[in-house]
């Protein structure tokens, strides 16, 4: 289990609660904390973390109530909007800055952004990912588009440079580049990304609070080629809950 991050920035692709999220959570770094303890006494001992000041400001205060979380990091997250991503944009980001920050913390694992990886730039990529490597942390990509990024991989030189690979997935397909889930799509993913030979990490699991968490995990006990799963929580009532089920099935 990975602690997700989306409603602590308050990700856009939440609709109307993302003006909830900012008001409650991004802009009151010690309400983020008060999550991430809970998630903590709860049994979450990760948290997927990207270079933006509340969050690193939430996760430090947790981090002095002993909340000894390993950090799994996005590298060059930028404002880049959903609807209508701009790569370009992507692409300047300070990601060494970020490879700079989070090689501070106890972090194990640290993850090239979905708008750089799907900006399809394998040179900027490569480069990304040799940088990481050569830290004490090994590294991953990031897709928002799970079908098409993993074709353009197969084969790819940039295979070889990462161990672990983050894709949503849902029962619903939202949020993927698929348009339609049902056992048929299913297996045919399955075999791809299984061809990759990769440490998959499961997100978007709940797709954005669509669905409910007994369902969404339900769903997740199928897929046996995921390795391990991150969920964003927006409230302590949300950790109790989502923790109990994961434990559960």
């Amino acid at each position: 289990m990975i602690l997700g991050n989306a409603p602590f920035i308050a990700e856009p692709y939440f609709g109307h609660r993302s003006r909830l999220y900012d008001l409650d959570l991004h802009r009151n770094p010690d309400a983020i904390a008060d999550i991430i303890i809970e998630s903590y006494n709860h049994g979450v001992r990760a948290i997927n973390l990207v270079n933006d000041g509340a969050l690193i400001k939430g996760f430090d205060l947790a981090l002095d109530e002993g909340c000894d979380m390993k950090v799994v990091a996005t590298v060059g997250k930028s404002d880049v909007d959903y609807m209508n991503p701009n790569y370009d944009v992507a692409k300047e980001v300070d990601w060494e800055d970020d490879i700079e920050l989070f090689d501070n913390y106890d972090c194990p694992l640290m993850l090239v952004d979905e708008f750089i990886v799907d900006g399809y730039d394998w040179n900027l990529t490569s480069n990304i990912l040799s940088q990481i490597n050569d830290t004490s942390a090994v590294s991953g990509l990031i897709t928002a588009f799970p079908n098409k990024t993993t074709d353009l991989l197969m084969d790819n030189p940039v295979l070889d440079l990462f161990d672990y690979y983050m894709v949503p997935i849902n029962k619903l397909a939202y949020m993927m580049d698929i348009p339609s889930f049902l056992p048929k799509e299913r297996q045919e993913f399955k075999v791809k990304i299984e061809k990759l030979d990769k440490k998959i990490i499961a997100t978007r699991i709940l797709a954005a609070g669509i669905l409910k968490p007994a369902e969404a995990f339900d769903f997740l006990n199928t897929l046996d080629y995921v390795d391990l799963v991150t969920f964003g929580v927006a409230s302590k009532k949300e950790v109790v809950e989502d923790v109990t089920i994961l434990k559960n099935i």
